[in-house]
């Protein structure tokens, strides 16, 4: 029986360095590796020694397209620490900055680095002159999102705004005001990407998998609510721990996470949306709806709906946040300094995103954990691309991989900074 190895060195339209490497014997797939072989930039050790106030910024850097996710688990985890509470206007403000993250992340995975893998192109840019309408009403779209954040976050990427406890400024009424004739038109450019998105070809491709997101009983979650999963799991943030474990494997840098005694899972837009659907807004549903897009949904090709589903959900949000906003009577509340263990998981645009602290009588941080969702998602990646197997095999080698890579882009993988070429190897052995 042959062997077929097909090898990607570099993943395009993926934000960080990594490769695939897949060995077939016939039609099933005797190795599967999501090669992240980006250098480790030890953050967790970094923040040992720093103040408890500087996870913020610190940890933002982590990443360029979802600083935001980082630094609300950061406020999230170290306020738990210490039993503070926030003022409502804050909490309101915090969901708004979300809202844009949210926006800016999925539009640019939705229409610049996903959308090409549906037509065939290569890119966006050569997309473009096949759909120009498209494009551009993406790119406006996140501008409106980068504008949230650059009002609330003091810039959009790497914000300076946000501290524990609040804000070191919050906006006036009127400045967020500004924001609403875009926002409301952001929601009816999200419904036309919803329709445009529900008339791609998608792969027929579905699997079981154990869908695990935050569920909060009053609102779609974002910033806060508990872990919850398609098989049970009722879990509070601090309990992630007792549920979740990681292990290294020789050919990735990043950890690999399973949950305990169970295996892979998956987390993210179609996890949110499969979990959370009651919660979404009533535009959003109807939109989902009108599409034929309803949970339970098990094709991870159809993500990208999910995240168009999503950005209807938060332009739709954000204009009712910024329509009700009062000023909080303070922007932050102060924190104490005292010996404390503190947890905190928000929803990152590609999963859940937790983050723990132990903090000393100074204040300062004396150990950190960080669980990123690309590390949570990638053996469930290899786990499709098992699954994926007998397809792939029947595929011409440039077909093949090009399916393998839009599989793994079906998460949005966020390792650091986007590759943008390959170079492919098949090697065919007789056995």
């Amino acid at each position: 029986m042959a062997t077929r190895t097909i090898k990607v060195d570099y993943l395009a339209r993926v934000e960080g360095e990594s490769a695939l490497f897949i060995r077939l014997r016939g039609e099933t797939a005797e190795e599967v590796q999501l090669r992240i072989f980006e250098p480790p930039r030890f953050f967790e050790a970094l923040l040992r020694g720093r103040s408890q106030l500087e996870a913020p910024d610190i940890t933002s850097r982590i990443c360029g397209i979802c600083p935001v996710a980082y630094q609300m688990s950061a406020c999230h985890a170290i306020e738990a620490a210490h039993g503070v509470r926030v003022d409502p206007a804050v909490r309101v403000l915090r969901r708004l900055l979300y809202c844009g993250e949210w926006i800016e992340s999925h539009l640019l995975h939705m229409v610049m680095l996903h959308a090409p893998d549906f037509f065939g192109f290569p890119d966006a840019l050569t997309m473009a002159k096949s759909y120009p309408d498209e494009v551009k009403r993406g790119l406006r779209m996140k501008k409106a999102g980068n504008a949230i954040m650059t009002l609330l976050g003091g810039r959009e990427i790497h914000p300076i705004n946000i501290k524990v406890g609040g804000f070191y400024r919050a906006p006036s009424r009127s400045e967020l005001q500004a924001l609403l004739p875009e926002l409301e038109w952001g929601v009816g450019a999200a419904e036309a990407l919803l329709r445009w998105a529900a008339g791609f070809s998608y792969p027929d491709f579905r699997r079981e998998y154990e869908f695990v997101a935050l569920r909060h009983p009053d609102e779609y979650p974002m910033n806060e609510g508990r872990i919850v999963s398609s098989e049970g799991l009722d879990i509070a943030a601090h309990e992630y721990d007792f549920h979740f474990t990681e292990e290294h494997v020789q050919h990735s840098n990043a950890l690999q996470s399973q949950r305990d005694g169970r295996g892979a899972y998956l987390c993210g837009p179609l996890s949110r949306f499969n979990l959370n659907f009651d919660k979404l807004s009533p535009r959003a549903r109807a939109g989902a709806e009108d599409a034929g897009f309803v949970p339970p949904c098990m094709n991870p090709f159809k993500s990208i709906l999910a995240r168009a589903v999503e950005t209807i959900h938060a332009f739709d949000e954000a204009a009712r946040l910024v329509r009700s906003y009062e000023p909080p009577k303070t922007a932050a509340v102060d924190v104490p300094c005292a010996p404390a263990l503190g947890h905190g998981c928000t929803e990152a645009p590609r999963g859940i995103l937790y983050h723990r602290y132990s903090l000393d009588g100074d204040g300062l941080i004396t150990d950190a954990k960080i669980v990123p969702p690309t590390s949570q998602n990638q053996r469930c990646i290899e786990d499709d691309l098992r699954a994926m197997a007998p397809v792939l095999a029947r595929l011409s080698p440039k077909a093949a991989t090009a399916r393998a890579e839009q599989a793994i882009r079906n998460y949005d993988p966020c390792i650091s900074c986007a590759a943008h070429f390959l170079t492919l190897r098949i090697e065919q052995v007789e056995a």
